[in-house]
């Protein structure tokens, strides 16, 4: 919660105009009573038109007041809380794009969605809601009772009777309520994981017919998520309730007092009805009071949870430069890794490979292809062993200047709802020369050029609209298109015909010979020509090679090439 006022701070100024704004609308609110109650009992029996009309354009003016105060000073609060929350909201998210990709595994992305949706809009209203009632609430609470004591001191004594136990329900309830409100957005957060699932796998759904399984699945956490609301609404609704009865109750014994009082002529008619007027202006207060601390509760728990990722700790930290001559470009020395501090995905992977070399990693579905990668990229950090660019320890390397030598095609990337063009260029400056021959070398411009409209062609989201292997064409050519110094293909061309990919990688060789060119497969015919093939099995380097070294010496490759291409493959055939 501390981490909010960071953002509130800036706008303490206009905050302070807002609330001294709402302050004289609340003061003349509390005037009108007051003098409704001097006119009755003061200038009516003195039977004077003018002091009558007088006092009642007096209290036109204070209701004017009040309105304008409170309109002026509403409109205030709603763009203070806006402008408050469009900061956190942009900070949120830009936090979350840097994110570690251990610390994205540990908050989910569902939940992060949650966070930056749901707890944010949780937060906007708690922020509105503190500015605009929560300085009218207190003033016509406390205002009133004043007021009633200059009025009717035995009278606001025995009002004042109901008001202590209301404020011992009001915050034990709200203190259970920040608890519950968090629960509650944990189920949210599990609702949204489930959508997600159900969305992204929407098509295997169907074709599996499994769509009443998945809406049993789905009206689980539903009625889970819905349970938890109900328990915290019901108990944010313990209070209200409460209130009115000790409120009427008070309300019951002021009114038997006051009748009393009158009958013995100790007290005047104008008085009790202004205390009465008064009675209801603390009641309505009381009960403003309460929905703050119910939208308190709420925005607390939110703002719990969002200032968890705002204060998460850098964990790619930049050390100190550290260089060693290696003689190769990229090397990977005594690298272990494991996601959770478990069993290990990478075990003690040691290889060098020089400048515009080819090296291919194949394997078996987990075996730690895209693993390796990712330490490449610094998406993960490794446990033990250190990777090197040039020499220089990747942890030394500003992130954007490591990331910036690469492209990178992985198999699911995603693809936006914009044209092919935008789509490759990827916010980067890329010029159209940059852009053609991104998809020419991707061998994408054949189809593409047939499109409507050609490389201004509308893609919808994800790429719907084309082909799994047209999709896959594109992404390779928005990794192509900045002529990188490190090319990664992470199995981003297993939607492609053999011939399709045998064009790839030759146009790969040709036109991008000063490239790095690094590619996960699955299939032998993709890596096969590469200057150095790593074979992983179980996270561990099980063979490492050219083609016919591993032939010759690695029974897993050999296994692999001969089940997927026969005798052609193992004899070196096949196009290239």
């Amino acid at each position: 919660m501390k981490r909010i006022f960071v953002y509130v701070k800036p706008m303490l100024w206009r905050i302070a105009g807002g609330l001294t704004v709402k302050t004289i609308g609340t003061v003349m609110d509390l005037f009108i009573p007051w003098i409704l109650a001097y006119m009755i009992d003061d200038v009516v029996p003195q039977r004077s038109v003018k002091l009558i009309i007088f006092w009642g354009f007096i209290m036109v003016i204070c209701s004017v007041c009040a309105l304008l105060g409170n309109v002026i000073a509403n409109r205030m609060a709603s763009s203070t809380a806006r402008d408050i929350t469009l900061r956190i909201r942009h900070d949120l998210f830009s936090k979350i794009t840097h994110l570690s990709c251990r610390q994205s595994d540990e908050f989910t992305i569902p939940s992060l969605i949650s966070r930056l949706s749901t707890d944010t809009y949780n937060t906007h209203q708690m922020l509105g809601m503190i500015q605009r009632l929560g300085v009218r609430a207190p003033i016509l609470l406390l205002g009133g009772i004043v007021v009633t004591m200059t009025l009717e001191p035995v009278l606001t004594l025995v009002m004042l009777a109901a008001i202590p136990p209301l404020g011992i329900i009001v915050w034990f309830v709200a203190k259970k309520g920040i608890k519950l409100y968090s629960e509650l957005q944990k189920r949210i957060d599990r609702m949204v994981r489930t959508v997600r699932e159900d969305v992204a796998g929407i098509r295997v759904i169907k074709a599996l017919s499994k769509s009443e399984y998945e809406k049993k699945r789905f009206d689980s956490v539903n009625i889970d998520a819905a349970a938890a609301e109900n328990k915290a609404k019901n108990n944010m609704a313990i209070s209200s309730p409460a209130m009115n009865l000790f409120l009427n109750l008070g309300l019951t014994a002021v009114i038997v007092v006051g009748a009393f009082r009158v009958n013995a002529g100790v007290s005047q008619t104008g008085k009790i009805i202004a205390f009465m007027t008064y009675f209801t202006i603390i009641l309505n207060a009381l009960l403003s009071i309460n929905r703050i601390f119910t939208v308190m509760s709420q925005g607390t728990a939110s703002a719990n949870r969002i200032s968890s990722v705002l204060d998460a700790p850098a964990e790619c930290k930049i050390l100190p430069p550290d260089h060693k001559d290696t003689g190769y470009f990229i090397s990977f020395e005594n690298v272990s890794f494991s996601y959770s501090g478990g069993a290990r995905q990478l075990k003690n992977i040691s290889f060098g490979l020089k400048k515009g070399q080819t090296l291919g990693i194949i394997g078996p579905t987990g075996c730690g292809k895209t693993t390796l990668i990712q330490l490449l990229l610094r998406f993960y950090d490794a446990d033990s062993g250190t990777v090197r660019i040039e020499g220089d320890d990747i942890r030394s390397v500003p992130l954007e200047d490591l990331r910036g030598r690469f492209g990178i095609a992985f198999q699911n990337d995603f693809i936006m709802a914009d044209s092919v063009r935008e789509n490759v260029v990827f916010g980067r400056d890329i010029d159209e020369r940059g852009v053609r021959a991104g998809l020419a070398g991707a061998q994408a411009s054949e189809f593409v050029d047939r499109l409507d409209g050609g490389i201004d062609h509308r893609l919808t989201a994800r790429g719907t609209n084309v082909s799994g292997g047209q999709r896959q064409r594109i992404l390779i050519s928005r990794a192509l298109a900045a002529y990188p110094e490190i090319l990664i293909l992470d199995d981003s061309s297993s939607a492609l015909d053999y011939k399709t990919d045998a064009r790839l990688r030759r146009a790969v060789r040709e036109n991008y010979s000063d490239t790095t060119t690094i590619i996960a497969a699955q299939r032998v015919s993709s890596i096969r020509h590469a200057d150095l093939i790593i074979v992983m099995d179980n996270g561990a380097a099980v063979g490492m090679g050219t083609h016919e070294e591993l032939m010759r010496d690695c029974g897993e490759y050999r296994l692999i090439a001969e089940s997927q291409m026969g005798g052609d493959i193992a004899d070196g055939g096949g196009q290239g």
